[in-house]
């Protein structure tokens, strides 16, 4: 632990679950150092929790097994200048009481897919996670979106917030206001996977205390209220190779400018980007954001500058390095996700696409309701799950995605998302906006 952080502050040993909740524990001096270094106990039967904490009478872990916290060094953070003392800790893996990686910790599923994926096809993943986010609570005036007038009101809550992600070396590239009533959107610098992830972990969690601090709440809820435009967590990524560690996503030759290698990469996610949904939108009010017309991506799709497509090719500023800008953009993911299970079954089923040589997807130009059936049937092209039940069962019946995961997890998940499911089917769009507003 760095010397100067703050004796009153307590040190965290964190998690991100399935459904994005960020867990752990906490711990005062003197036990912090010790903590920081040896981890903590943890559940199994944590990983069942619903986002409004009920779990499964039938989950597959009851009430026995043990786990640790193993916390990885060189996550360790320290907010010195968010509130009195800041906060500090690091990421864990949960592992199992050997020490082996436990199959339901989806910090370690993530590193072992990207460890495939570069001893296998050469290839190491950059990515970043641009979120979005709306303050309430705040006694802002009314102003337009995208305006001055809408950045300034805010100026202080996001002086502090730029200071304190600066803290945390995620320090953003742009802040802008949103479309949305209050809405914000933040990008941050390309970095390897892992630590992308990582960082985006940590930065709901410093963009939700700044605004405490402010006296506001932000919510990364997908819906606010069911007639506000929606938050996304938008998930950007590239390739290096292995040896020289240049870039090549790129191939000018290629259609669409899509090298062979991420072509195949995409194209694995197109194929299996129905059954990704319930790690990728893994809540009932996801639905309510993907829909068609909303910029959001209700279609398995892969397009060129298009925000209709799930994928698409990002553009590139004038003058800049093609090789080096070329990105893709996979856009269907909130903030209800874990960035490490999202990212993981991104990059699954990326490899699948690789060992199987899938072509590359056709582009798609415009809005995919805008085609016939036959037409989209002919590119591939076909509408995702629309709702937690559907995006459930397009899971449980995919026997290629549910192999990469070990089959009592793949119950967990089950009894899970049925006790989401019954708790929530009664509720009306108002009804359900507000309650998953109040946890994210």
């Amino acid at each position: 632990m760095h010397e100067d952080h703050d004796t009153t502050t307590l040190g965290a040993l964190l998690t991100n679950d399935l459904i994005g909740i960020t867990r752990g524990r906490f711990f005062p001096l003197p036990a912090r150092a010790r903590a920081m270094q040896k981890g903590c106990g943890w559940v199994p039967a944590n990983l069942g929790l619903t986002p409004f904490d009920d779990i499964a009478a039938d989950n597959p872990w009851g009430c026995t097994g043990d786990l640790r916290l193993s916390p990885d060094p060189d996550t360790e953070f320290y907010t010195r200048r968010l509130g009195e003392g800041g906060f500090t800790g690091m990421l864990c893996d949960i592992t199992t009481l050997t020490g082996a990686p436990w199959y339901g910790c989806g910090r370690s599923f993530l590193k072992a897919a990207l460890e495939e994926l570069k001893t296998e096809f050469g290839l190491i993943l950059q990515a970043t996670f641009e979120m979005e986010f709306q303050i309430t609570g705040a006694s802002w005036d009314a102003a337009p979106a995208f305006s001055m007038q809408a950045m300034r009101r805010a100026d202080g809550f996001c002086r502090t917030l730029t200071d304190a992600l600066t803290d945390i070396g995620n320090a953003p590239e742009i802040v802008l206001p949103e479309y949305g009533a209050d809405q914000f959107e933040m990008a941050f610098p390309p970095r390897p996977a892992l630590e992308a992830a990582d960082k985006a972990v940590l930065t709901r969690e410093v963009i939700r205390e700044a605004a405490r601090l402010q006296g506001y709440r932000a919510t990364f809820t997908p819906k606010l209220t069911p007639e506000s435009v929606g938050n996304g967590l938008h998930i950007h990524f590239s390739f290096l190779d292995r040896d020289t560690l240049q870039p090549v996503t790129h191939d000018p030759a290629a259609p669409g400018g899509v090298s062979k290698a991420c072509g195949h990469f995409v194209a694995g996610i197109v194929k299996q980007m129905h059954a990704l949904m319930v790690f990728c939108a893994p809540t009932a009010v996801s639905y309510m954001r993907l829909l068609p017309h909303h910029w959001s991506s209700a279609y398995a799709s892969f397009g060129a500058l298009n925000r209709e497509a799930a994928l698409r090719i990002c553009p590139m500023p004038p003058g800049a390095d093609p090789a080096k800008a070329f990105n893709i953009e996979f856009r269907p993911t909130d903030s209800t996700s874990s960035p490490y299970w999202a990212l993981g079954v991104l990059v699954r089923a990326g490899l699948e696409g690789l060992r199987q040589q899938r072509p590359t997807p056709p582009l798609l130009h415009g809005d995919p309701e805008a085609l016939t059936d036959a037409e989209r049937l002919g590119m591939g092209i076909t509408r995702l799950p629309a709702s937690l039940q559907e995006a459930l069962d397009a899971f449980i019946g995919n026997k290629t995605v549910t192999e990469w995961f070990d089959p009592v997890l793949v119950d967990g998940i089950r009894t899970a998302k049925i006790c989401e499911i019954h708790k929530t089917e009664s509720w009306n769009p108002a009804e359900l906006c507000r309650q998953y507003a109040r946890i994210y």
